[in-house]
């Protein structure tokens, strides 16, 4: 207690020690009270306004330790220092473990009352650190039950924003996509269908946070199936029977889920236009893990070389590809030995250190 005089309770039947323990523990600072019964102790602990008691053991009705005990069972009850004539070791290893925050052997001279006023020092220390130390574990269980409360709140309004975001771009995409089946010109209208399947390949990484756990990464293989069936529902999803995708359960963060699904939708859509000139062909889609680094690999068995040119050197699609490679800092190759065409690209599962300062100056 951090009262200028706190006040100590003795429970003893012996009235003349009681006396002599008002007077010694008055001098030293305390206000005492005095019960004669451990029924009368606890009757005035109920009362409110003890900070330690002193017990004694061998009284009428309740002992020490049948009255100890149910001062334990009162909430916020005050420190006990057991205090007894009795030389029984036994009764003060059963004092101590029932709850008595010391325990000493009293004399019918009160030259026990210097030790009586240390032992109430020392009892009210420990029941200010145990009061401290409880006050910081419930504000310490408080703080984290705001912290989820908030965490719970910003994931919800997370979820939210992405759901919105990628309702707004589905929107768009279909926007574009009755502008492109609606217009007459055949450049105009694959102009509109390489746009909507841009616009698609976002809006799916929003569904995917929206209805995941985790709003943190994107599971590759999921977002890249839902983009191909995007792909095969499009305006030139009759020529794309034969896609088809192979890839691993690999976890990255939304930023780079979008790069890679604005790749895949590029090189498909190339492969689609330009691979197979008398018809459908398949694609495959492939993404398997290397140690730390993802293979990504758009691959066909159509014309090659004969037709078609390297995705990244000329043309919008071959520019958006060049620059999703930058924010991903991938590595990306033609394979010279198929006889179609084979794109590979080659990135790290989790970005460098350095890696978003580097993707935000390339993008």
């Amino acid at each position: 207690m951090s009262q200028t005089m706190p006040t100590l309770l003795y429970i003893d039947d012996d009235a003349a020690l009681a006396r002599l323990v008002e007077r010694g523990l008055t001098r030293r600072g305390y206000r005492v009270l005095n019960a004669s019964s451990g029924e009368e102790g606890l009757e005035r602990i109920r009362e409110g306004g003890i900070d330690v008691v002193a017990l004694d053991q061998y009284m009428p009705g309740l002992d020490g330790l049948e009255t100890l005990e149910q001062i334990m069972a009162i909430t916020e009850a005050p420190p006990v220092v057991f205090v007894t004539a009795s030389q029984d070791s036994n009764i003060a290893v059963t004092a101590l473990k029932a709850g008595a925050a010391d325990y000493l052997v009293k004399d019918v001279k009160g030259d026990f009352i210097p030790l009586l006023h240390v032992a109430a020092d020392g009892a009210l220390r420990q029941a200010e650190l145990q009061k401290a130390r409880e006050d910081a574990e419930a504000e310490i269980h408080a703080s984290r039950d705001r912290y989820a409360a908030l965490a719970a709140e910003r994931e919800m309004l997370l979820r939210e924003v992405n759901h919105r975001v990628g309702n707004s771009l589905q929107i768009i995409a279909s926007l574009l996509h009755l502008q492109a089946s609606s217009a007459g010109q055949e450049e105009v209208k694959a102009a509109l269908t390489n746009a909507m399947g841009r616009v698609a390949a976002v809006a799916q990484v929003h569904r995917r946070l929206y209805t995941s756990q985790d709003l943190k990464s994107v599971v590759l293989n999921q977002y890249l199936d839902s983009l191909l069936e995007d792909l095969r529902r499009s305006a030139e999803g009759n020529r794309m029977s034969r896609l088809t995708l192979k890839a691993e359960p690999v976890e990255i963060d939304p930023d780079r889920a979008v790069a890679v699904g604005i790749i895949v939708n590029e090189l498909v859509m190339n492969a689609v236009k330009y691979a197979y000139p008398d018809g459908a062909g398949p694609i495959h889609v492939e993404l398997v893990s290397q140690e730390d680094d993802l293979l990504l690999s758009i691959t066909d068995d159509g014309v090659g070389d004969a037709v078609k040119a390297d995705p990244r050197s000329t043309g919008m699609g071959q520019r958006i590809v060049a620059a999703m490679a930058s924010k991903l800092d991938a590595c990306v190759e033609r394979d010279p030995d198929h006889a179609g065409t084979r794109i590979v690209l080659k990135f790290r599962r989790v970005p460098a250190t350095a890696a978003p300062a580097s993707s935000a100056a390339a993008s």
